[in-house]
C-alpha cells in the first residue's frame, strides 16, 4: 500500500520499484497465500490477533469469550508477506474447571506459518516459545522483570488503533489509552501517598509513558486534519510493519548535529530546536533535516561554498549522508523534507515535538 499524489510521482515510482526488490539470491522478497495457525496449552486461550490478515475461520476449544481483534478463531490468512510483516496475537490466561494453574511449570504457544515462496515452494515454518507461569499475587517483582516496554507500547497502539477502527470514538479510546496506563502505574509504580514527587517506575518501565504520550498526539488517533484514506493508510503500516518501525510511528527518532558535537538523539521537545543546530526526523513516512535559524542564514548567505567554511560545508552534508540510509533501505519510500527555522514545512516537525516552550514562554 502507498500514498502518494500521484502515479507520476517520484515517491510512487521509487515504491513500486521497491516492490519488486530481491533478496541476495536474486529472488523476490515476498511470499504468498499465507496462514498463521496458533497452538497453545490448556491454561491459554487465544483472544484474537491484530495485523494484515482476515480470519482463517477454524475453531476449536483454545478460543477465549473475550476478543481482541480479530478473534473467535485459530488461525488467520495473509495475501502476502515481506521480511518486515509482523502480527500481534493475544491470549487469556484461564482457569479450567476451577484448577489452579500450576506454579513452576510452563505455558507453551506454538506459531504454525505456511506459505507459498516466491520461488514457488510451499515452506512451512514452526515457532514453539514456553514461559514460566508466576502468580501475580506472590511474584510480582518476576513479572515486573519481564515487561518489555518496547513491545507493549506497540501491541497497546495497535488495540487503540484497532477500537479506533472499528468500535470507539476518538475520546473514547484516549480514555481507554490513559486508563490502562494509570492501571500499569498503580500496579508496579512506587510512591508516597500525597507526594507525587515521590513516583517511580522501574527501569525497564521507564520510556512506557512517554511512549504513550506521543502516541496520543499521533496521527494514529488525532485524525483532524487527514482524510479517511490517510488514516486508513497509517494505521495500516502500524498493524503490518515490525517492531522497531512502528516504534518509529510512535515516536520519531530526532538526531541533532551541531559544529561543536558529534551527531547525537535528543529529545522530542521543543527545547531540542537550536538556532545553531541541524535536527533530522525520522517518522516511518517522513524524512525531515530541520535547519536552526542561523545555520539557515549561513546557507542562504553561502558561507558553505567557501573553502575557510569548510567545518559548515561537512556539517550541512551529515544529516543528509543519514537520511539516505533510510531513504535507500525502507519500504514504502518516506517522504524528503528539508526545511529551515520559519519554513512552511517546519509544521512537520512542531507537530510531533512536545510543546515545552512556546511563544508564551
Amino acid at each position: 500500500m502507498v500514498m502518494g499524489d500521484s502515479f507520476n510521482s517520484a515517491l510512487f515510482k521509487q515504491t513500486f520499484q521497491r516492490v519488486f526488490s530481491k533478496d541476495p539470491k536474486g529472488e523476490f522478497k515476498m511470499a504468498f497465500n499465507a496462514t498463521l495457525e496458533v497452538k497453545c496449552s490448556r491454561e491459554l486461550k487465544i483472544s484474537g490477533a491484530i495485523g494484515p490478515c482476515i480470519t482463517g475461520g477454524k475453531k476449536d476449544g483454545s478460543i477465549s469469550e473475550v476478543e481482541i481483534g480479530i478473534g473467535n478463531t485459530t488461525s488467520w490468512k495473509f495475501c502476502a508477506l515481506n521480511p518486515s510483516s509482523t502480527v500481534a496475537t493475544f491470549f487469556e490466561v484461564t482457569n479450567q474447571h476451577g484448577a489452579p494453574i500450576p506454579q513452576g511449570g510452563r505455558g507453551c504457544i506454538q506459531f504454525i506459518t505456511s506459505y507459498q515462496h516466491a520461488s514457488g515452494q510451499r515452506r512451512v515454518r514452526v515457532t514453539t516459545v514456553a514461559r514460566n507461569w508466576a502468580d501475580p499475587a506472590t511474584a510480582l517483582p518476576h513479572i515486573a522483570a519481564s515487561f518489555d516496554q518496547e513491545a507493549a507500547a506497540v501491541l497497546m497502539a495497535r488495540m487503540a488503533a484497532w477500537r479506533a477502527d472499528s468500535t470507539d470514538e476518538g475520546a473514547d479510546v484516549l480514555r481507554w489509552v490513559d486508563r490502562m496506563l494509570i492501571r500499569l502505574c498503580q500496579k508496579f509504580g512506587e510512591f508516597v501517598k500525597d507526594s507525587s514527587e515521590s513516583f517511580r517506575l522501574p527501569e525497564n518501565f521507564s520510556l512506557y509513558p512517554q511512549f504513550m504520550f506521543h502516541f496520543r498526539r499521533s496521527q494514529f488517533l488525532q485524525v483532524f486534519n487527514n482524510s479517511p484514506d490517510e488514516t486508513s493508510f497509517y494505521r495500516g503500516c502500524l498493524n503490518r510493519e515490525d517492531l522497531t518501525n512502528c516504534l518509529i510511528m510512535v515516536q520519531p527518532i530526532l538526531y541533532s548535529y551541531s559544529l561543536q558535537l558529534p551527531a547525537e538523539p535528543v529529545l522530542l521537545d521543543t527545547s531540542s530546536i537550536q538556532p545553531d543546530r541541524i535536527l533530522l526526523m525520522d517518522t516511518f513516512f517522513q524524512i525531515l533535516i530541520f535547519h536552526g535559524e542561523t545555520i539557515a542564514q549561513w546557507r542562504a548567505a553561502g558561507y558553505q561554498n567557501q573553502p575557510e567554511y569548510a567545518n559548515l560545508k561537512q556539517l550541512l552534508e551529515m544529516p543528509v549522508a543519514d537520511a539516505q540510509d533510510a531513504l535507500l533501505s525502507r519500504f514504502p519510500v518516506p517522504r524528503y523534507i528539508d526545511t529551515e527555522q520559519g519554513g512552511s514545512q517546519a509544521r512537520f516537525l512542531l507537530c510531533k515535538v512536545n510543546p515545552s516552550q512556546t511563544h508564551n514562554n
